[in-house]
């Protein structure tokens, strides 16, 4: 086994076999190359597993693990996770794109802010061709010192991919692994904002791509998105208000863990009772996929120019 890499990646896929390439490119093109590469293959039917292991015997920072039945993306991230080696985590999406300088950027913020527990760069969504179509403004305050009000602001405002930042795998492993209810990942990023604050670094190297087959796209229903999330959550036991319920248990349950003094914890209930009241209001649910697309022109910013792999691509 080589040496302890700085940082782990994990990277969990199921049947990603139309955009996976194109994302391991950019993940090894990046100018940080102190990582290791965890590939988490949930019993793919499709071409995943010949990618794969054709990019693993090209590159020793990949490891690649195969599972003989799909256990849910759930249970596969956590495994990614428990696999790693590295002082720093991020998990990847297989269908996702990364501007070459986005890890040295992450792991420059987090050596130079010891306080920070996460850092993350400026993002946007783009097609399944990789072209721009929302980039957005992070308008989360999860640099404020005070828990309380990082975790309100995640309560209230939309958008943010932390959960794909850069993190200290210390922190990872002091909050509850993450769950499979709905809108779970936003309840572990909430529980992670009441550890410490994260550092948005200002340089758009984030690109979440927004397709059809994409989880959320593929599996529309709150049953089917959780179905997905864990095998187990199917059948009579796990109706939609209970997943429902699990999600607003899960924000409680993180207060309830989280490392705060008695006042910060009870500025947190009064944040979520007060987000508890607003959900009937019009918009409530607003995402960043739902917005708009920006005119192509007012964006000065390639994405081929700035993500390993797809230089050809460039005009």
């Amino acid at each position: 086994m080589t040496a302890r890499p700085r940082l782990s990646i994990g990277l969990p896929v199921y049947n990603g076999e139309e955009y996976l390439a194109e994302s391991l490119d950019a993940l090894l093109g990046q100018t940080y190359e102190d990582f290791e590469l965890i590939i988490s293959d949930n019993a793919s039917t499709d071409g995943t597993q010949d990618i794969c292991r054709r990019y693993a015997a090209q590159d020793a920072r990949i490891r690649y693990l195969r599972l003989p039945r799909n256990i849910g993306a759930t249970p596969n991230h956590n495994r990614v996770f428990a696999a790693s080696r590295g002082e720093l985590f991020k998990w990847a999406s297989h269908d996702d794109l990364y501007g070459r300088d986005l890890l040295r950027r992450c792991v420059q913020a987090l050596d130079e802010r010891p306080d920070v527990i996460l850092a993350h760069t400026g993002q946007a969504v783009v097609d399944g061709g990789g072209a721009l179509k929302v980039p957005y403004a992070y308008g989360l305050a999860t640099d404020s010192p005070h828990p309380p009000e990082r975790f309100r602001s995640l309560l209230f405002e939309p958008g943010g991919d932390d959960f794909y930042g850069v993190l200290r795998a210390e922190v990872l492993r002091r909050v509850k692994p993450l769950d499979s209810y709905h809108h779970a990942d936003r309840t572990f990023v909430a529980e992670l904002t009441l550890h410490g604050p994260f550092h948005q670094v200002p340089e758009l190297l984030y690109f979440r791509r927004d397709h059809p087959a994409r989880a959320e796209r593929a599996n529309p229903g709150k049953r089917a998105r959780c179905v997905n999330l864990d095998p187990r959550r199917a059948g009579p036991l796990h109706p939609t208000p209970r997943l429902l319920a699990e999600y607003v248990w899960g924000f409680a349950a993180a207060v309830r863990r989280a490392p705060l003094s008695p006042a910060d914890r009870r500025a947190c209930y009064r944040h979520l009772a007060a987000w508890l009241a607003s959900r009937a209001r019009p918009g409530a649910g607003e995402r960043v996929e739902d917005r708009a697309p920006v005119d192509p022109g007012r964006v000065a910013v390639c994405v081929d120019a700035l993500v390993a792999g797809r230089e050809g691509r460039q005009a």
